[in-house]
């Protein structure tokens, strides 16, 4: 039996659950997945499909059915799921849905180091971001109101969840900027004194040396 979670990256998931369907070669499953979005859903490195391809079979979850060349095109292996990778996919799906993953984003970083610019920078950066953020959510929304009435809302639920942390997102960025603008943010003074003399208060650099406590 093959051993279980060979299976490190989320395009291994997608091609299993793509696969479930019908047997296909990695150019098909490729096209289905794009047709499908699922680079818009999961973080998908599409030169690696081939890898992930051979290491999905190397580890029993993908078998060859056939394999065969048109013209002159390069020669195409076609695989099936096996019924262990069923039970992987199937178990991978479960872990997702029911555990929470810490992810950080992008946007975490930049918050993190965000002390390293000045307040006065920070503020039209981060307008910025909610006008963006707020031009997303309305493209999500027409997307979304144009798909419910040919699309059963289970191909949906991802889309919907995405809509939510963004206008989650921007709501939070919104209350930010309230507090900056109204200088009711914590060591707001501290701050706008560092970047103005280059000194950092000493209860502020005892802080950054200890560091934060971990999760």
């Amino acid at each position: 039996m093959a051993r279980r979670r060979p299976v490190s990256n989320l395009l291994a998931l997608a091609v299993l659950t793509v696969v479930v369907q019908r047997p296909m070669h990695p150019y098909e499953m490729a096209s289905v997945l794009r047709a499908r979005g699922k680079d818009q859903d999961m973080p998908i490195k599409w030169g690696s499909l081939y890898t992930v391809v051979r290491n999905l079979e190397k580890h029993g979850l993908l078998e060859a059915v056939e394999s065969g060349r048109q013209g002159a095109r390069p020669e195409r292996t076609v695989y099936r799921v096996t019924d262990v990778g069923r039970d992987e996919a199937a178990d991978w799906t479960r872990e997702l849905l029911a555990t929470p993953g810490r992810e950080p984003t992008s946007f975490e970083a930049g918050l993190s180091v965000m002390a390293g610019l000045a307040p006065g920078e920070v503020v039209p950066l981060l307008r910025r971001r909610l006008e963006l953020l707020e031009e997303q959510i309305a493209a999500d929304r027409r997307a979304l109101d144009s798909e419910r009435d040919g699309v059963p809302r289970l191909f949906l639920v991802e889309s919907e969840y995405a809509l939510a942390m963004r206008e989650a997102q921007a709501a939070w960025v919104r209350s930010l900027l309230a507090e900056l603008d109204a200088g009711t943010f914590p060591e707001l003074a501290a701050w706008e004194s560092f970047h103005r003399t280059g000194e950092i208060p000493p209860h502020v650099a005892d802080l950054a040396e200890r560091g934060r406590p971990a999760d």
